[in-house]
């Protein structure tokens, strides 16, 4: 059993790691294991009495293609093979298409506009087609995009894996980018490469084919796959917007990272710190879909790609088309350092350079705080812009000590602060502090102005972005605004018996709404019409109920972050289990509208 620990008061964390839904009833459709995905499949190949067969395998870039060869194709003893790959354009040719998007820069690219027959060599793709269309017998065809060559194959499968798996694989150098052999690059550039280029391309050919897939097959852990039929996908999907929901959280360490989420998450204490958890990052965070005794686990950008209206909502789904816009995510630096100093792109400078159409306006709850807490917030009274500039480049080019005390303000923050943060504001959490960062979602777009003098994990020093940032930086928000408008801006909207409904933000120039909620009774919300964020910011555990039994009650547990999706309406939250009686505490946002 795991120790109480202090963060928890004592308690034993009960922050559930691994939450899914349960899809009981199309348990039938899912498998587990190379030698039941492979049994299935070979059941379906006899049922079509066809004098040519073809069975297209297409995945997602990162896949391991080579555990896909040996552990299901080679097995079906196909009568011909196609691999995409031989179809693919040369990799100079590769490297020129795609420069301009990746450019040169070690961070930051350009989110591109090109689909995935971009990368293909025309005729070769045409004389591809020539000749699957005369094949006999059982023909596979199989590669990113294989569905571009077999258009109208009779049976069609898609390998999919979540983003986050995906970049430990670049750190573990295990694959290389769409269309290169460039497996070693360092990770970062892959990422890049990956960010801006590979997901984009993938994830437009991928919403093509999420109504019309035979199966969809889980390559999360390798050696373990799942196997679920198409139909009973996306009827998991449509289930799932139907009720609250958890994504699946991950972690990761950092040179200023804590130690409250090893105690209250309860992840592994041999580590030496973890700085980040995407509690809710439906980009790059996954989904689980339990369907009977498989746990079947699919990226969750997925379920907005096939039920946007649905989980979003019809006024932000037009607004933000197939992209989930907030995003909570924690930064813990309990016992740790300060985060860099940093500013986020405005608007017109994210859309312009880097080819976003909205930015990464956030801001920090303060889910808890040690001994002298503080975040820096704005320039002080009266910095001169220039002489800013001047301090932040000398410490970048020579290793001068930056004073941020005496150009920043540095402002104290305790348990259940809210601090605003509008693009444009220079800021960082200091440590002893575990921020919930709710935020708008485009979350590489940091400039960093200042690391104080420290490396990375990997013992080299962390990319500094002060060209971009002081083109972004608005010199008006100094001590003076931000402690009028950014920080605890707290407005009573409503009370009732054994309730209070407060708003906490964002700022006006922030398309983001924050409520909280102090309660020991039920609580009626209403979605309006937007998905909502919440997250369980006191308290041991809640369960969130419909006034109408539209779904099934769902608990949450104390720093846990749950979705609602926009068609669920009306819902209740109140205490429960140990939570009973006892005031609690919940953070809503949601887009205004």
């Amino acid at each position: 059993m795991n120790n109480p620990n202090k963060y928890l008061k004592n308690r034993l964390p009960n922050y559930d790691k691994y939450p899914y839904v349960e899809v009981p009833e199309k348990a039938a459709q899912a498998v587990a294991g190379w030698d039941k995905v492979l049994k299935v499949l070979q059941e379906q190949l006899p049922a079509r009495n066809k004098e040519a067969f073809v069975l297209a395998v297409d995945y997602y870039p990162g896949v391991h293609e080579q555990e896909l060869l040996e552990q299901l194709l080679q097995p079906l003893c196909a009568d011909t093979y196609f691999s995409t790959s031989d179809l693919f354009k040369p990799e100079q040719e590769i490297e020129q298409l795609t420069c301009n998007d990746v450019t040169d820069d070690a961070v930051f690219g350009y989110m591109t506009r090109l689909n995935l027959i971009d990368f293909f060599d025309a005729d070769a793709l045409a004389a591809a087609k020539q000749e699957l269309h005369q094949a006999k017998g059982l023909t596979i065809v199989y590669g990113y995009g294989a569905a571009l060559l077999a258009t109208a194959p009779d049976l069609l499968i898609y390998a999919d894996m979540p983003r986050w798996e995906l970049q430990l694989r670049y750190r573990r150098q295990e694959i290389s980018n769409l269309g290169l052999q460039n497996k070693g690059e360092k990770a970062s550039l892959q990422y890049k490469r990956g960010f801006f280029v590979d997901w984009r391309v993938a994830d437009r050919h991928k919403k093509e084919l999420l109504t019309r897939l035979d199966y969809v097959l889980d390559t999360t852990i390798p050696l373990e796959p799942n196997l679920v039929a198409g139909e009973a996908y996306r009827y998991a999907l449509e289930k799932t917007v139907s009720r609250p929901f958890r994504v699946v959280p991950f972690y990761d360490p950092g040179p200023w990272g804590g130690q409250w989420m090893k105690e209250v998450c309860d992840l592994d204490r041999e580590e030496v710190n973890f700085a980040w958890c995407f509690d809710c990052v439906p980009e790059e965070n996954s989904l689980l879909l339990k369907f009977g005794e498989v746990l079947f686990e699919t990226p969750a950008i997925n379920l907005v790609f096939y039920q946007s209206r649905q989980l979003l909502g019809e006024p932000v789904q037009a607004r933000f088309g197939d992209e989930f816009p907030i995003r909570f995510d924690f930064l813990d630096t309990m016992e740790g350092g300060n985060l860099s100093l940093q500013v986020h792109p405005t608007t017109e400078y994210i859309r312009e350079k880097f080819g976003m159409h909205y930015t990464q306006d956030e801001s920090y709850y303060m889910l808890d705080t040690g001994k002298d807490a503080f975040v820096y917030l704005g320039l002080k009274d009266g910095a001169a812009p220039e002489t800013v500039l001047e301090k932040l480049q000398a410490a970048q080019e020579d290793g001068r000590h930056f004073d941020a005390e005496e150009y920043v303000a540095k402002l104290p923050v305790k348990k259940h602060d809210h601090v605003l943060i509008p693009a444009g504001t220079i800021h960082c959490s200091g440590a002893n502090s575990m921020v919930l960062e709710i935020s708008a979602t485009p979350y590489i777009f940091t400039f960093k102005l200042w690391d104080w003098g420290r490396l990375g994990l990997d013992g080299k020093p962390r990319p500094i972005n002060i060209e971009h940032g002081k083109k972004v930086i608005d010199w008006s928000r100094n001590e003076t605004f931000a402690r009028q408008q950014l920080l605890n801006q707290v407005e009573k909207i409503a009370e009732g018996n054994g309730w209070l409904e407060e708003r906490t933000g964002l700022h006006e120039r922030e398309f983001i709404e924050t409520r909280r909620h102090w309660f020991y009774k039920p609580v009626l919300h209403q979605t309006n019409g937007s998905v909502n964020v919440l997250n369980l910011v006191e308290g041991r555990e809640a369960i969130v109920e419909s006034p109408v039994g539209a779904f099934e009650p769902f608990v949450v547990h104390y720093a846990e972050t749950f979705i609602v999706p926009a068609s669920v309406g009306c819902y209740t939250i109140r205490p429960y289990g140990e939570s009973k009686g006892q005031p609690i505490g919940t953070i809503k946002a949601y887009v205004r509208h």
